[in-house]
């Protein structure tokens, strides 16, 4: 099976198989049929797709229900570290970080359900992230969590004076005081 569990319910790691030759390689990257027998049912309806450089840090995001989103989270150039951290009220890795070195070579994605704060640091000198979601965005929605929160000391792998974070993510609050109503169903 191309999954892998991680100790976080819901949140998988899918590894596609890989057909490589002398004049490239071919994976499908994304096989509905394939996510169904693992028991994933989900309807995609959007794409995003970010180019960022060196240090760029992206996060901690998240939509609010009814606007919540699951992502599946890949790499088309260059590497990143892809962070998530659980915020289901009552679920057993409430508050707990997991991260994952996803890149263009190891072709790994990182499928992100609805409850989890994600983010990423760019390791690479470029790197063009792609996310499915299955649901749209909405602005009134938003939520997150600051990337540097030490109650959950997540090591994003740039040295401190060559991050780069967004004026509007600079001002998202700790884990502790966020706005946020999921809750963990089993």
């Amino acid at each position: 099976m191309p999954f892998t569990d991680t100790p976080f319910p819901g949140l998988y790691i899918f590894e596609p198989r890989v057909f490589q030759d002398s004049r490239g390689y071919f994976f499908e990257s994304f096989n509905n049929q394939v996510f169904q027998e693992k028991g994933v049912f989900t309807q995609w309806v959007q794409d995003n797709q970010s180019s960022s450089s060196y240090g760029v840090i992206r996060g901690l995001h998240y939509q609010l229900p009814p606007f919540a989103q699951s992502k599946l989270v890949r790499v088309l150039s260059g590497e990143i570290i892809d962070v998530v951290v659980d915020i289901r009220k009552g679920s057993p890795a409430f508050g707990k970080v997991f991260t994952i070195l996803l890149s263009a070579d190891n072709k790994k994605q990182l499928l992100v359900p609805k409850g989890f704060a994600h983010g990423f640091s760019v390791l690479s000198e470029q790197a063009e992230v792609l996310y499915k979601c299955d649901g749209y965005y909405s602005k009134e929605s938003e939520g997150g969590i600051l990337y540097n929160d030490p109650a959950l000391n997540i090591d994003w792998q740039v040295p401190a004076d060559k991050i780069i974070v967004s004026g509007k993510d600079l001002l998202l609050p700790s884990l502790a005081n966020c706005h946020n109503t999921f809750e963990f169903n089993g």
